[in-house]
């Protein structure tokens, strides 16, 4: 299975996405599709909007102290809820969607959330950090929210005026 990164303003990007109900290989080979187009990429993070699959599933793989991201550090949330939720970080965040622009985001500190893994089995998180941060961007993704979306007015001004520009230089390098 090939993927490819759906980018803003692609419209598909706003779907909601739907929970999985089969834990079957096709789940399963969506993951480890995911897995490889999200390291190529470069990513810590990726939702299966992002690569046009409107399911409740994302991938996490933060690096470690040393800059590395193993194989074994890997976290596939299918059906994830967030349970609880306390107090509040600024974090530059980016996005595979939205390449190229980065801006400063609130988000929750801590977070604990349930999910499934690519079995069906429920576990449960405690995640702080990047790791929460990271985990709250990628299930906003699957309501259909980019974190361009959380911008002030004004912000988001700047960014669609700087995207635009970017675009316009992209398409005359070609």
């Amino acid at each position: 299975m090939k993927l490819t990164i759906v980018e803003y303003p692609d419209k598909r990007l706003k779907q909601k996405s739907l929970p999985v109900e089969k834990f079957d290989g096709g789940l399963h080979e969506l993951l480890d599709a995911m897995y490889d187009v999200m390291m190529e990429s470069n990513g810590i993070g990726l939702a299966a909007i992002q690569v046009a699959h409107p399911l409740n599933v994302l991938i996490l793989n933060i690096p470690d102290e040393t800059g590395e991201q193993p194989r074994e550090n890997l976290i596939e949330m299918i059906n994830p809820v967030i349970t609880a939720k306390e107090g509040e970080t600024t974090y530059q965040e980016g996005c595979l969607s939205v390449p190229g622009f980065y801006e400063d985001v609130n988000r929750f500190e801590l977070l604990v959330v349930n999910y499934q893994d690519r079995d069906g089995n429920t576990k449960t998180l405690e995640a702080d950090g990047l790791l929460s941060i990271a985990i709250q961007h990628e299930m906003d993704h699957l309501n259909g929210i980019l974190f361009i979306d959380k911008l002030s007015y004004i912000r988001r001004k700047k960014f669609e005026k700087e995207y635009k520009k970017i675009q316009k230089e992209k398409k005359t390098a070609k």
